[in-house]
């Protein structure tokens, strides 16, 4: 009662009760661990640096990632194993900012040198999410499969919060490129995004993931800026299908089958696919945080070279 009579007085006056803003654990991307991967001699022998936020200091060379130091971070920098070869990839760096770091996500092509000769080019894209990713990586199919998304959370926010800058690719369309079939244009403009789903999970006796959706955000980044700072993104609870900014595509749920499925890890240790089969209700409570950037918005293998996002200081906002 004495909490109601307060923020009445409040609000008469003319007083605003401020959003209360929780930094996410190693959401301020100032503490990064370098570890060191060999690749293999067929393809140069190089030693390359991949990054992961945590402030562990060391990894074993060539040691497969698990997350470290309680961050519950994963970024799409991987050490590949295919057949006995070591190969990696870095898309996401940490840089300089002010007197920390923030995490650069950048969109590259990735070209592999087979015997001092490149044959393969691939699209790679930088990805940073809650979650964790299964290494080495020992093919190129279904990506999504090799990613656990989410982490545990119980929590509803009203919108996240995070610093942002963007750079977009100077190309008009985006392009399809695995390394193993023909370069495919695919059309539009390719941006950096970002979204955020809680949702609610449970498992049955064969070890299949449910999830019931609690609350979406989804952000596509259209245009160049400068760094914005606080900018914040709403969270919209329940069924928001009659909404009119809904997009099925990039909104609607998903199921096994999905090409944009996520995958989580069930309790016999394997990663499966999290079958959305509903909207949550207001009763409903989340079990999970989905939280992802990404530097190209098209899935594995598209989007253009040079589209490029920062992101610092990522906060939940009460």
């Amino acid at each position: 009662m004495k909490k109601l009579i307060l923020s009445s007085f409040l609000i008469l006056y003319g007083i605003q009760l401020s959003a209360q803003s929780v930094p996410l654990k190693f959401g301020d991307f100032d503490n990064w661990l370098s570890r060191e991967v060999k690749e293999s001699a067929i393809l140069g022998g190089a030693e390359k640096t991949l990054y992961e936020v945590t402030n562990a200091k060391t990894w074993e060379r060539n040691k497969p990632y698990v997350n470290q130091g309680g961050s519950p971070w994963a970024t799409s920098n991987v050490l590949a194993k295919v057949a006995g070869i070591v190969k990696t990839n870095t898309s996401v760096y940490p840089e300089k900012r002010g007197h920390g770091y923030c995490a650069k996500l950048y969109s590259h092509v990735e070209g592999v040198k087979v015997l001092g000769v490149v044959n393969i080019y691939v699209l790679a894209a930088g990805s940073l999410y809650l979650g964790e990713m299964r290494e080495p990586i020992t093919s190129s199919k279904n990506p999504q499969a090799k990613m656990a998304y989410g982490v545990p959370f119980k929590k509803k926010p009203k919108a996240v919060q995070f610093d942002y800058k963007v750079q977009l690719s100077d190309q008009s369309n985006r392009v399809r490129q695995n390394g193993f079939s023909k370069v495919r244009t695919v059309q539009g403009k390719d941006m950096p995004d970002a979204y955020l789903f809680l949702q609610k999970r449970w498992e049955d006796e064969d070890g299949n993931i449910y999830a019931k959706r609690i609350a979406t955000m989804t952000h596509r980044f259209n245009k160049n800026t400068d760094w914005v700072n606080d900018a914040q993104f709403p969270l919209m609870y329940g069924d928001i299908t009659s909404h009119p900014n809904f997009d099925e595509k990039i909104m609607g749920l998903y199921a096994k089958g999905d090409d944009a499925v996520k995958y989580a890890y069930n309790s016999k240790g394997k990663l499966v696919p999290i079958n959305e089969v509903e909207w949550g209700g207001d009763d409903d409570e989340p079990t999970h945080l989905i939280l992802t950037f990404n530097s190209s918005f098209g899935g594995a293998y598209v989007g253009s070279e040079g589209t490029t996002l920062w992101v610092d200081n990522v906060k939940l906002v009460y």
